[in-house]
């Protein structure tokens, strides 16, 4: 029949059931599609809640809260807990430090850590602040030789490491070039004065400085040379306060205080030194004398550790409450025989014997529904 004699009701009637099908099968396949999906179910796993994109610290944050003199939050972590945890807590700043060559890979200084392993360290730190401005350290020896090579790490950082912004320390003319060139290759780029620990070989170790009045006016001087690259931000590490204070009211953008006492525009702490986590005397050496700790978190560890050691030594963990994972009776008189068929009966005894001692000490057997 030719299309122009169908009644229009009846077309309405097929274009209605027409969309209704086509609902049912967009809804079958984002069933499937969620069936399919790899994200772990509640009963084995409870994760952190995804987090609000909206409320996520942005350059215009920190630059709203630099104007109203509120004080800036930053900590440096290099792991998701640790992520997640600076998240949770409202942290205006997470840093990946290079400093992680010194907190998680036990060595003496900054300078061993590659770009690489920065990168790993900053995509899983990504995958768990969802808040916070995430700004990547350059490792030593990546951005050094050129302006070229500074931005193409600075690029790698943000593409590969999941970066909002990049640090970068000193304040020599190769390192202002390449600070420059990453503004304008369009990355936010945060700077850092005083004790660069990347430079401890012409600084002759970990040194405070700015202590005398040469050191000082360097401070304060390389410090605007930044700004005027296009820093967002600068980093005073280790120089006196009232050096630091001359610092910030010489800046228009906030300075992140370490070790650089209270009148800088923010203050930025390592996640392990202000927790107290390195409680062995081996790592007092990457503990610094400004750091204050809120908490004991490394004497907790130890007895949570030691009291772990002797409950499994002593047969108490695992008790019933955490072996949660049950097997019939039905099912587990089949298992048995089939090990018998398989020729493990040692195996089949050992394991009635292992129930048997469950039972007298629980009055409950573990094959239980």
């Amino acid at each position: 029949m030719p299309l122009t004699h169908i009644k229009p009701l009846a077309l309405t009637r097929n274009y209605t059931m027409s969309l209704l099908l086509r609902g049912q099968k967009a809804r079958c396949f984002l069933l499937h599609l969620r069936c399919m999906s790899n994200v772990p179910e509640n009963s084995v796993y409870g994760g952190p809640k995804p987090q609000n994109p909206n409320q996520r610290v942005t350059l215009t944050h920190l630059r709203q809260k630099h104007k109203k003199r509120d004080p800036i939050t930053v900590v440096t972590a290099y792991d998701y807990p640790s992520a997640v945890h600076l998240d949770t807590a409202g942290i205006d700043v997470c840093l990946v430090g290079d400093s992680a060559s010194m907190v998680v890979h036990g060595h003496d200084t900054t300078l061993p850590i590659s770009l690489d392993e920065m990168l790993v360290h900053c995509r899983a730190v990504a995958r768990g602040a969802k808040s916070p401005l995430l700004v990547g350290d350059l490792p030593f020896g990546t951005y050094e030789s050129s302006a070229n090579q500074a931005v193409d790490t600075a690029v790698r950082v943000l593409k590969e490491g999941g970066m909002d912004a990049i640090k970068l320390e000193g304040g020599s003319p190769s390192r202002i070039t390449a600070a420059k060139a990453i503004v304008e290759a369009g990355i936010a780029v945060m700077g850092h004065v005083g004790l660069t620990p990347q430079a401890i070989s012409v600084l002759g170790g970990f040194r405070p400085q700015g202590k005398n009045i040469a050191s000082a006016v360097k401070v304060v001087e390389t410090a605007l040379a930044l700004q005027e690259a296009g820093c967002f931000s600068v980093v005073l590490e280790c120089v006196p306060a009232p050096v630091a204070a001359a610092t910030t009211a010489a800046l228009q953008i906030p300075t992140i205080g370490i070790g650089a006492g209270p009148f800088c525009s923010g203050q930025v702490l390592v996640y392990h030194d202000l927790l107290g986590m390195m409680q062995h005397p081996h790592h007092a050496k990457v503990t610094p004398k400004f750091c204050k700790q809120y908490a004991h978190v490394g004497d907790v560890i130890n007895k949570a550790l030691l009291e772990y050691k002797e409950e499994v030594t002593s047969g108490l963990f695992p008790g019933p409450s955490h072996s949660p994972y049950k097997i019939s009776n039905k099912d587990f008189s089949g298992f048995f025989n089939e090990l018998q068929k398989l020729g493990l009966d040692q195996a089949a005894s050992a394991a009635a014997d292992k129930i048997d001692t469950a039972k007298s000490a629980d009055g409950e057997s573990p094959a239980k529904d």
